[in-house]
């Protein structure tokens, strides 16, 4: 176990903490003694403890105040992801409808294509017969 000097108003207190962990207190404790310091200049130097619970006090209210952000904006997303999915389901109901439209119209140009006569071409001139000019638009379907 190592152990680290923090100093809050101007005092020095030894804590103990896990190894590894050492900058991470020296930050927090910091972060506190800058809370005191606060405290103390509004309020004057009414005793290291009276300030600490002050201080501690006000990081505790700030605590507070992130967890309710954190619970709106968690809210906030799954509300987000809520709308998504609905309309993720929604376009996928319309390209399946634009879909079978499509894939409708397809088979009619392709009736329509059967239906037509193309005159036979001169083979001789390099020309395929007119069977094999059809396009087929089943094959072109995805």
């Amino acid at each position: 176990m190592s152990k680290v000097a923090v100093t809050l108003n101007g005092r020095v207190y030894t804590i103990g903490c896990e190894e590894g962990q050492e900058a991470y207190l020296r930050e927090l404790g910091g972060y506190l003694d800058g809370k005191v310091t606060v405290m103390a200049n509004q309020v004057g130097q009414i005793g290291d403890l009276r300030l600490a619970v002050m201080a501690s006090l006000i990081v505790v209210d700030e605590l507070k105040d992130a967890e309710r952000r954190i619970e709106t904006l968690e809210a906030e997303i799954e509300h987000l992801r809520s709308e998504s999915q609905g309309s993720n389901s929604e376009y996928g109901e319309e390209r399946q409808h634009l879909a079978e439209h499509l894939l409708k119209a397809a088979q009619r140009l392709e009736a329509l294509a059967a239906s037509l006569d193309f005159p036979e071409r001169d083979l001789d001139a390099g020309d395929a017969p007119a069977s094999e000019q059809k396009i087929r638009f089943a094959d072109a379907r995805p």
